[in-house]
């Protein structure tokens, strides 16, 4: 009988996926669903066939230089892989794979809810009545900002982006959007979305920016301060991609300014760490600020679960997995 390879889980997953991978493969859970530190971490490739982490654990060229010679697939639970040195990894002879996919929806539900929530200061309102503050209606309180009618810039225009682009035409947005190359025509024509090359050009005149680009060596900071200001100030901006994208220094003095109106964040860049000027400006209605939910749904974890499990299987079958990842995509 083939002996069934060692699959490491770095944290809790779904039920149905935990006791799918127990079926499958000789499978190693974490059930307190603590983050493994390095020295966990290490122990694990050290001993594993398969290491399946997620995005909270990061996957260094340190960590891999460690990995035994049984490891020879980390298939990671999420779609961006910026917590592995894939490079590193493909130069040890071990594979990488990601989920892509299953989570556009969920994730393009809570731009389009983020972008809701700032403009019309939905979480403001939220706490009134709870709090005990509310005299009832007039004319003049709580008045947010229409977005039918206003501009759209979208930072990154794949799958989530275009997701993003429909639900925000249905809004009566016009739609706008940068990306390393064009959209094709048709989907660019459905969605009567402009191509902006320049993205300082596209920022000077949005109304509403999100970013929907995967977070590379080459997209790190890319809204630097330089062009955080080039936005106006009755702008807002949404990221739901990943924190290090934006300079989320410059972003918060911007905010405190008033040089730029609102944010709307579900990553961050020390996360899970958050700025406390970014906490004191929720506190004062200037920012929402979310816990990393955009993809938080039992559908999509299930789904993305469902990816792993067919990496590996493909994998340990002598097959090339359907969503490896190589340098050269990055």
């Amino acid at each position: 009988m083939k002996k069934r390879p060692l699959v490491v889980v770095t944290r809790r997953l779904p039920d149905v996926i935990e006791t799918r991978l127990r079926e499958l493969f000789d499978t190693r859970l974490n059930l307190e669903d603590k983050p493994l530190s390095a020295e966990e971490l290490a122990e694990a490739v050290k001993t594993a066939d398969v290491l399946v982490p997620t995005i909270t654990d990061e996957i260094d060229a340190g960590i891999i230089e460690q990995a035994g010679p049984n490891l020879k697939l980390i298939a990671n639970f999420g779609n961006g892989v910026d917590n592995i040195d894939v490079s590193a990894a493909v130069a040890k002879g071990i594979t990488v794979t990601n989920t892509p996919g299953v989570l556009t929806e969920d994730t393009a539900d809570m731009t389009m809810a983020l972008i809701l929530a700032v403009a019309r200061r939905l979480p403001e309102g939220a706490r009134v009545i709870p709090d005990g503050d509310w005299a009832g209606w007039s004319p003049t309180w709580m008045l947010g900002r229409r977005i039918t009618g206003k501009r759209l810039g979208i930072v990154g225009m794949g799958r989530i982006g275009q997701a993003l682009a429909r639900r925000a035409k249905a809004f009566g947005l016009s739609i706008h959007y940068h990306n390393r190359r064009h959209v094709p025509p048709k989907i660019e024509a459905e969605l009567e979305a402009t191509y902006w090359e320049s993205l300082d050009q596209m920022l000077a005149r949005m109304d509403i920016v999100s970013v929907n680009c995967p977070h590379t060596p080459a997209t790190y900071h890319l809204l630097s301060a330089r062009r955080l200001k080039l936005m106006k100030p009755d702008a807002i901006l949404v990221n739901t991609a990943r924190g290090e994208i934006i300079d989320e220094g410059a972003l918060t003095k911007l905010i405190e300014a008033g040089a730029i109106a609102g944010a709307g964040l579900d990553v961050f860049e020390e996360e899970p760490a958050v700025n406390p000027r970014l906490v004191r400006l929720a506190k004062q209605g200037k920012v929402v600020l979310l816990p990393h939910m955009g993809s938080a749904t039992h559908e999509g974890r299930v789904a993305m679960g469902e990816k792993v499990i067919v990496n590996i299987r493909a994998f340990v079958d002598g097959h090339k997995p359907p969503d490896r990842v190589l340098p050269s995509m990055l």
